[in-house]
């Protein structure tokens, strides 16, 4: 491994909250020593970022890689390299594949294919419940001692509120995260919009904030109950951020997180039936986007997420209410949150602390900072190169993302894992 010396460079620290110029140096994939002023003599490889930001490597919880089954939708090596270009030094995966990976014999296949193909470090989370089908819980114990992270059902919500319990119960015994799509499932069924008058004009089938409300205080009462570790995946209405304040301010041990297109994106970016921008949960209001946007910022909102959901051109290319949700966004993550920095709204320790310290925190893993001892997980780049999105340049297989002909800012130069620069812009 190289160790190098990296000097001019605006260090973004979320763990101190500081945007500060100095130097780090990296030595055995760890950072070694860093500081502010001049640099010292170094005899070994030396970068001058130019006055570029160096910061901890985004940690990207709740990514789809679709291998097993949809694997031309996207792979672990075609995931990798659009999560490297894009400063995602470690993504956390999601277990809703065909078949999901609910055993340790499926989890043991996908973490072979990930070291095999990914440049970047993969972290699979596993089902709560067989097949994903809420009915019956998975062997918890014997998943986490092959190798995973978390457990979800994804936006499958588990309705049996005992199995629910259980599971939670059973997750607490091992000391397992538990990761959950707050939603009423009854009231969310077939939803392809948020209630309200732009749904109505448009004749989409909708959803009241107030679901996601109504399964965020389901959960917290089983919270209560059980004491497990849990993190809810997506928080997108300011309805629910009452709740999540008072679990917090109540001692239980819940985090919240968000998606990147709820942050930048509202609910008349669908304009006419793009179904591009269909997601899940369906895009909100404006003034839900701001509630949340303020949730990040004072770090009730936990996690920022790209929510990466490739889908292929069939799925897409439907009327709106039949076309598949989700976008991708492992490239765009980094520039589509940047636009909050240069409108003022959250600066870059902020942001930072969201999508890099706060994940690996709530995982238990050591990266996501620029201390000395973490691992040299970093990404130096550009918050002001100026550019327009070209959805067919991405390295995704798929390439669905809201943001196609969009002017953004933001661009990674290097980016690196554990000292070695997995990316590099041309």
């Amino acid at each position: 491994m190289t160790d190098i010396l990296f000097t001019n460079a605006r260090l973004i620290d979320p763990e101190a909250g500081t945007d500060t110029t100095g130097w780090l140096q990296i030595s055995g994939g760890r950072i070694a020593k860093r500081g502010v002023g001049d640099a010292p003599a170094f005899e070994s490889q030396t970068i001058d970022c130019e006055g570029q930001c160096l910061a901890p490597g985004i940690v990207d919880i709740g990514v789809k890689v679709c291998e097993p089954g949809e694997r031309h939708k996207e792979s672990y090596k075609s995931a990798g390299l659009a999560a490297a270009a894009g400063g995602v030094t470690t993504i956390v995966t999601r277990p809703d594949t065909l078949p999901t990976i609910d055993t340790p014999e499926t989890l043991e296949f996908a973490t072979r294919r990930a070291q095999a193909d990914a440049p970047v470090n993969v972290l699979p989370m596993a089902a709560l419940t067989k097949g994903r089908e809420g009915r019956e819980m998975t062997e918890i114990g014997f998943l986490q001692d092959a190798g995973a992270v978390a457990f979800t059902d994804c936006d499958h919500v588990i309705t049996n509120t005992k199995v629910f319990s259980r599971a939670l119960t059973y997750a607490k015994s091992c000391g397992a995260l538990v990761i959950a799509h707050p939603q009423e499932p009854g009231l969310s069924s077939g939803a392809a919009a948020t209630s309200g008058k732009f749904a109505a004009l448009r004749g989409l089938p909708a959803v009241s904030p107030m679901s996601e409300r109504m399964g965020l205080d389901r959960d917290i009462a089983l919270l209560e109950m059980t004491g497990a570790a849990y993190h809810a995946d997506q928080i997108t209405t300011a309805r629910a951020l009452p709740a999540l304040e008072r679990a917090k301010r109540n001692g239980l041990d819940i985090t919240a997180g968000t998606s990147i297109h709820h942050l930048t994106l509202n609910e008349l970016d669908v304009a006419d039936y793009r179904t591009f921008f269909k997601v899940k949960p369906p895009l909100r209001s404006e003034d839900d986007r701001q509630a949340v946007i303020e949730a990040v910022r004072t770090g009730l909102i936990d996690t920022i997420s790209s929510m990466h959901t490739p889908q292929d051109e069939e799925s897409k290319r439907l009327p709106f209410e039949e076309a598949a949700s989700g976008a991708v966004a492992l490239e765009t993550l980094l520039p589509a949150a940047l636009r909050l920095y240069h409108a003022g709204q959250l600066d870059l320790p902020t942001l930072f602390r969201a999508m890099a310290l706060n994940p690996a925190k709530r995982l238990g893993l050591e990266a996501g900072r620029l201390s000395e001892g973490a691992p040299a997980d970093l990404i130096l780049f550009d918050p002001d190169v100026p550019f327009v999105l070209d959805r067919f340049t991405l390295r995704s297989k798929s390439q669905n993302t809201p943001f196609d002909g969009q002017r953004m800012q933001g661009k990674v130069t290097v980016t690196y894992v554990a000292g070695q620069d997995v990316y590099r812009r041309a």
